[in-house]
């Protein structure tokens, strides 16, 4: 009977592993940091990261390859936050409303892919067309909750618009995520919605 003999070096596996978790806390410590210092170094985010200038360059060699990952880092939790917001539900009105507050989840991420150039770029080329979110738009204009004279284009702009405001609002220390969250989606309904769908008339 012959024995195997570990050479205590890590299986390709584990290899695997422990290189994904190392990648995956240098793309958070990136997004955290550079959400509040658009202007932060390489260095500054392998502290962050807790990771060595050197470690960090083995995964991405320079500040491009870090941004083009954010990049599509946003695209996939815009996907994946365009599913948690179930946008073949309810009126199309409700359905963009959801996508707002999921959206706004990502805060963070939010506030690289508008302040860090280039991150935008990517995450708009990986995405695609957001069919799913247009035909929730569609749905609204036919179901009458969003007002048929905002093109599908418009509304998405708005929605964007509102995010960054909203983005913006709260790094200023203006209010608190939950009080901004609620103001955003409000005026949001409010801009697109057509009346009777709002939870309350205008004031006369």
């Amino acid at each position: 009977m012959s024995l195997e003999i570990s050479s205590g070096q890590p299986r390709p596996t584990e290899e695997t592993a422990a290189r994904e978790r190392t990648r995956s806390a240098i793309l958070a410590a990136a997004v955290n940091v550079l959400a509040t210092k658009p202007t932060a170094s390489l260095g500054d985010i392998a502290a962050a990261a807790r990771v060595g200038r050197t470690t960090l360059h083995r995964y991405f060699a320079e500040r491009q390859e870090l941004v083009d990952e954010i990049g599509r880092l946003a695209a996939r939790s815009r996907r994946e936050a365009a599913e948690r917001a179930r946008l073949d539900e309810g009126t199309g009105l409700d359905a963009v409303a959801r996508l707002c507050r999921e959206y706004y989840e990502l805060a963070d991420l939010l506030a690289v892919m508008f302040s860090t150039p280039g991150v935008l770029e990517v995450a708009d080329t990986c995405i695609g067309d957001e069919d799913d979110v247009n035909a929730a738009i569609e749905r609204g204009h036919r179901d009458g909750s969003i007002r048929p004279d905002l093109t599908v284009d418009w509304v998405q702009n708005l929605v964007w618009t509102f995010l960054y405001t909203a983005v913006d609002y709260v790094a200023r220390g203006q209010g608190t995520r939950m009080e901004v969250l609620r103001l955003t989606v409000e005026s949001l309904r409010g801009a697109i919605g057509t009346f009777g769908t709002r939870d309350t008339p205008p004031h006369r």
